[in-house]
């Protein structure tokens, strides 16, 4: 296709972003190649009706007793999914191939691969698996299975993998204790209802500690076949902690979104009181990723030093101290972010904006960052970074009295403070931001906060992960 004669205005970008654009169609042009139907556009047309690409697909797989249907259950009570297991199946009489499957079972054969597979097929294009999502519990067992639900077009986006010890395994088994009614597991030492009637439903399954033995060993011998298939897309989760640990790393992980091939433009916000260090994570980001970036402050100084027009309303402002009026700041962040460099590298903003009448303004000149930091730093160590800070009038070069004191005596004598890093000065600053920042992060409600009292290195690697890897489909608080 040829490129568009202008630039696309900024609200395409967004709004592209904003509605998965891309990955509606990568998504549409992936099931045109899996299900290769006579009439696409009709194909599409009912794909679009039916499309819910936020729905979850999960396998959830591992050796027996190690926990597979206490977390298909709280699971699909989270996500709202539909739970897929052998039982399910096999009760499901509106199945046509039910009946099939259960004379094997009445008969005491195993169940083929083949027969599986079209089941769960049969099943997964029920429109409540469409519109919900699923949780496929236990399956598949083996790499014929996972090819045969592959050749199904059956691909989860999340593969869950709980693994323990063979020896915990079968003492867990041992107290596990199953509710016929809800199909919940239980446990008489980890895990037992406080509900008298549940107490007396229960019943033991009908697994012995040599047929245990059996099925773990039939497990290990199976389960590297299926690593293969979905090691891309597999988590493995120690089963053997508190079960609320090993739902929410599970939760964690399915509600994660993979690495996207689809266009990434990175308009990314950073938020916090002076000191914080944003201004260098800034510096690295812009250079690692070659984005720009801007200081809102900066900016202003270059219009003044430039002395455009803009320039020359800001100056009487900048030369007394003044803020300088949000109508004025905003023609010249407006101008600068939509140039040309930051319309196809992207930037990285600071310094704006510092309340929430200034980030609606933002919004309505459609610049909408799609990553927002917020910085979290303690008031002590604040003073601790600003009130130290020296510079060299004759060299231009930064010295901190304690960090990174001056290397000679010579130096030392000559240093000079700047106002600003004053303590009453800070204090204010401080304030400042601290009375506005509740409002921006409520309107900035997809932000991440970071804990900028650490070296900048892992500050730098969480921002750096939360920039190249896709927003989870249900934010999380994410924090370091």
């Amino acid at each position: 296709m040829d490129a568009p004669a202008r630039p696309w205005p900024p609200s395409v970008c967004g709004y592209a972003e904003q509605r998965g654009v891309f990955r509606l169609l990568q998504n549409m042009l992936e099931e045109l190649l899996i299900h290769k139907p006579e009439d696409p556009i009709e194909f599409m047309i009912e794909h679009l009706k039916q499309y819910n690409d936020d729905a979850p697909r999960i396998c959830i797989l591992g050796p027996p007793a190690s926990g597979k249907t206490t977390m298909a259950i709280r699971l699909c009570k989270h996500l709202d999914a539909i739970r897929i297991s052998q039982e399910t199946l096999l009760s499901k009489e509106t199945l046509a191939l039910t009946k099939e499957a259960k004379a094997y079972k009445e008969r005491k054969q195993k169940i083929p691969n083949a027969l599986w597979a079209n089941l769960i097929r049969e099943r997964l294009s029920s429109v409540d698996c469409i519109k919900q999502g699923w949780i496929l519990e236990g399956f598949p067992e083996n790499q014929e299975q996972a090819r045969l639900l592959q050749s199904a077009g059956i691909i989860p986006r999340h593969v869950v993998v709980l693994y323990a010890a063979d020896t915990t395994l079968i003492e867990r088994n041992s107290g596990k204790r199953l509710d016929p009614l809800t199909e919940e597991v239980y446990h008489t030492t980890f895990d037992w209802p406080n509900d008298v009637q549940i107490q007396q439903r229960l019943v033991k399954p009908d697994l012995s500690e040599e047929e245990m033995s059996k099925q773990l060993l039939e497990y290990h011998r199976n389960f590297p076949g299926v690593f293969q298939i979905y090691q891309k897309i597999l988590r493995s989760i120690n089963a053997d902690q508190p079960c609320v640990d090993v739902i929410s790393q599970a939760l964690t992980y399915v509600q994660t979104q993979h690495r996207s091939a689809a266009p990434f433009t990175p308009r990314i916000l950073f938020c916090g009181p002076p000191g914080s260090g944003k201004s260098l994570q800034a510096a690295l980001i812009a250079q690692k990723y070659s984005v720009v970036n801007i200081c809102c402050g900066q900016l202003l100084k270059e219009a003044v030093a430039d002395k455009t027009k803009l320039g020359e309303l800001v100056k009487p402002y900048i030369d007394n101290g003044y803020p300088v009026p949000d109508n004025t700041v905003m023609k010249i962040l407006e101008k600068r972010l939509n140039a040309p460099d930051c319309m196809t590298r992207g930037w990285v903003l600071r310094g704006f904006p510092r309340d929430i009448e200034q980030a609606e303004r933002l919004q309505k000149a459609c610049i909408i960052p799609n990553r927002v930091f917020f910085f979290n730093l303690p008031y002590e160590s604040i003073i601790e970074r600003l009130s130290q800070r020296r510079i060299d009038p004759v060299t231009g070069e930064r010295y901190h009295t304690t960090l990174r004191p001056a290397p000679t005596p010579k130096i030392q004598a000559r240093l000079k403070q700047n106002p600003k890093d004053k303590e009453d000065n800070i204090e204010k600053r401080v304030d400042i931001y601290q009375r506005n920042v509740k409002d921006l992060e409520e309107f900035y409600e997809d932000a991440f906060y970071v804990n900028a009292d650490q070296d900048p290195h892992p500050i730098f690697e969480f921002i750096e992960s939360c920039i190249i890897k896709p927003l989870p489909c249900k934010k999380l608080n994410a924090s370091i």
